[in-house]
C-alpha cells in the first residue's frame, strides 16, 4: 500500500513539475526575421477573395436549405 501511494505521488509530482521544467530548460534564443525577396502580388485581391467565399457560403446554404419533399420510394 505504502508502494501505491509513492508511486501516485511521484506521478502527480512529475506532472505538476513538468511544464516548469521544460520551461526552464529552453534556450534562450534570439529570433529574427529572415528578408523578404519581394512583396506579395496579392494587393486588393483579397476583397475579390472574400466576395467568392461569401457567394460560395451563400449558394452552399441555398442548396442545402432547398426544400423538396418528394419521397424517394415510387
Amino acid at each position: 500500500m505504502l508502494m501505491k501511494k509513492l508511486s501516485m505521488a511521484t506521478a502527480a509530482a512529475a506532472l505538476a513539475l513538468s511544464p516548469t521544467i521544460g520551461y526552464a530548460a529552453q534556450p534562450n534564443v534570439d529570433r529574427s526575421s529572415a528578408p523578404t525577396a519581394a512583396e506579395s502580388n496579392l494587393e486588393g485581391k483579397g476583397i475579390i477573395l472574400a466576395l467568392l467565399a461569401a457567394a460560395a457560403v451563400i449558394a452552399g446554404i441555398i442548396i442545402i436549405a432547398d426544400d423538396e419533399d418528394e419521397p424517394v420510394s415510387a
